[in-house]
Order: C-alpha cells, then sequence, then structure tokens
C-alpha cells in the first residue's frame, strides 16, 4: 500500500473538492504544492502533459479529474460511502452537472472585474494579467466556453433556489445522507463564498448556507507536507498496481497496446500520450516513462475525456 499524495494548491476549487472528500473518507495523505499557472514541471513529470488540478497519485498510479479521484478514494476506503446504495446512478449525474454547469456559472461571476480586483488586491497588476493570460490559454480549444455574465446573473437564482426549496424539505443532505453530489455542489459555492463581493449570491439561500456548512465541517482529512521531487522520488521507486480484471470493447476500435493520446474535451486540452493498456465503463489507463518519474500509469475518467490515435 502507497500512502496518499495530492497535487494542488489551497485556492483550487476542485483541489478543495478534493480536500473534502479526503476529510469526509477520514483520511491521511501528504500534500505537495504546485503552481496555479503554468509552467508545472514538476506535476508534468508525473502526468505526461495533464495540467489541471487537482492531481492524485498513488506510489506510480497518477490520477487525472476529482469525477475519478472521488472512485478511487472509494476504493482507498469504503465506507463512509461517497456513492449511497440505491442512488449512485442519481449522486453521479447530479455530481458531474454540477461539476460543469454550476462550475461554470461560477467561474464567471468570480472572474468579474469587481471580484477580481478584490480576490487579486495583494498581487502586481502584472501578476494579474498572468492569472488571467494562464486561464484564457486554460479554456482554449475545448468544449467549453466563459458564460457571459449577464447570463450567468441571469440563471444563478434558478439554480439556487431549486437548491434552497430541495434543502427546505428537511433532509441534511441532497440525497438524504451525504454523498460525492453534496461535495460537487460545495466547491463552486465555496469559490463564491471567498470574497465579500460574491458571497452574497450564496449568502441570500439561509437553506444553502447551513448545508455548506455542514459539509465544509468534514474538514480536510490529515495532511503532511511533502516537496515535489519527494513525491516523484515515490514514483521512481514504486511499480504501478495491478490493472483492472474487468474491461470493455473499445467502442471506436482501439486496442490495448496501443500508442494514443488522451485529452480532456472541456479545457485543460492538453494530450497525454502512451500505451493503452486498460479501457473500462469509468477508467481509461496509460503507461508512459518519463525521464524523472520513471514508469507510471496514468489514469482519466472516460467521461470528458477523448481517445485519438497517433
Amino acid at each position: 500500500m502507497h500512502d496518499l499524495i495530492l497535487h494542488h494548491y489551497p485556492a483550487s476549487p476542485f483541489a478543495h473538492k478534493t480536500r473534502l472528500l479526503l476529510g469526509f473518507k477520514q483520511l491521511s495523505w501528504h500534500s505537495v504544492s504546485i503552481p496555479p499557472v503554468m509552467p508545472k514541471p514538476d506535476l508534468l513529470a508525473l502526468t505526461g502533459g495533464y495540467r489541471k488540478t487537482p492531481v492524485l497519485q498513488v506510489g506510480a498510479d497518477i490520477y487525472c479529474d476529482t469525477a475519478l479521484i472521488a472512485r478511487r478514494l472509494e476504493a482507498e476506503k469504503a465506507a463512509p460511502t461517497l456513492f449511497p446504495q440505491g442512488q449512485a446512478f442519481n449522486v453521479a449525474a447530479f455530481a458531474q452537472w454540477a461539476d460543469s454547469v454550476v462550475f461554470q456559472h461560477a467561474v464567471t461571476l468570480v472572474f468579474q472585474p469587481e471580484s477580481v480586483a478584490v480576490r487579486f488586491a495583494r498581487l502586481s497588476p502584472e501578476a494579474i494579467q498572468g492569472f488571467l493570460a494562464d486561464r484564457a490559454g486554460l479554456f482554449s480549444g475545448g468544449s467549453a466556453s466563459r458564460l457571459p455574465a449577464e447570463l450567468a446573473r441571469h440563471n444563478w437564482p434558478t439554480l439556487m433556489t431549486r437548491l434552497q426549496q430541495q434543502l427546505a424539505q428537511g433532509g441534511e443532505f441532497l440525497f438524504g445522507e451525504a454523498s460525492i453530489a453534496d461535495f460537487a455542489m460545495a466547491h463552486p459555492l465555496w469559490f463564491l463564498k471567498a470574497t465579500p463581493v460574491t458571497a452574497p449570491l450564496v449568502d441570500a439561500y439561509p437553506e444553502v448556507v447551513r448545508w455548506l456548512q455542514r459539509v465544509l465541517d468534514f474538514g480536510q482529512g490529515s495532511p503532511s507536507e511533502m516537496s515535489a521531487a519527494e513525491a516523484i522520488e515515490v514514483a521512481r521507486q514504486a511499480s504501478p498496481a495491478a490493472l483492472p480484471q474487468t474491461s470493455i470493447e473499445e467502442p471506436n476500435g482501439f486496442a490495448l497496446g496501443q500508442r494514443v493520446l488522451i485529452a480532456a474535451t472541456d479545457y485543460g486540452v492538453d494530450p497525454v500520450e502512451g500505451e493503452l493498456l486498460h479501457a473500462g465503463a469509468e477508467e481509461l489507463i496509460l503507461r508512459r516513462e518519463d525521464a524523472r518519474a520513471g514508469v507510471v500509469h496514468v489514469h482519466f475518467p472516460r467521461v470528458g475525456f477523448r481517445i485519438e490515435a497517433l
């Protein structure tokens, strides 16, 4: 068994989602700080090109995207479960919607000029421009597009009123017991709560505020600091875990052992090249070699990613 290593930075909403998952599972983990903007040479030594935050490392296995990271944490510790019996489809579908649609609205609202001025008040104008330029590149080339501000403001009361009404029915969590749905919905709202400019978009809904606090109260597990160099050495010294036993016939005809590219389809579409080792209903695994990290297996969820032949 290898320790859990999370590559992340504090202000990332999806990293915060993962930290809450670790708290919900009451897991110990190593924290590796990564830059919020490119370049990220230490992270890319492990992923082969995937630049989004966070990334979970377990020995020489590298897990990309929080949808798959949640399933890996479920395998690490089954209880309490993120996918309650009889609700697995519902909570996963809701989480996918929240991670895309709700997060898209939150990003637009957060990056309005009045919010940016407060959020980045301590940074130089050059640093702010560098961050915004990096994010423009991150959202270039994929299916995700920046929602117009007027449309985000227009839609937001509907999204929040529906959430408020759901929570007013008396349950402490969205589907009765805490699940992946709660954590996927919580991180965009946590993002908005970070400054007094956008916090009222959440604070106007008291049931939502109380629910969000219940989710945040799970904490962030038990982290300990680790350097990027130490994490890369862990990968070099480790052997990747055994491959899953179940696979599916790849619907677009890709064969195991084939050299392929895998890339996100929404944003952060930088491709990762490697040998396709596993194609399952939920997960794709590439084998790649790196001069620093050695042989690693890079894991991606199927939904939200594409495979391309070399």
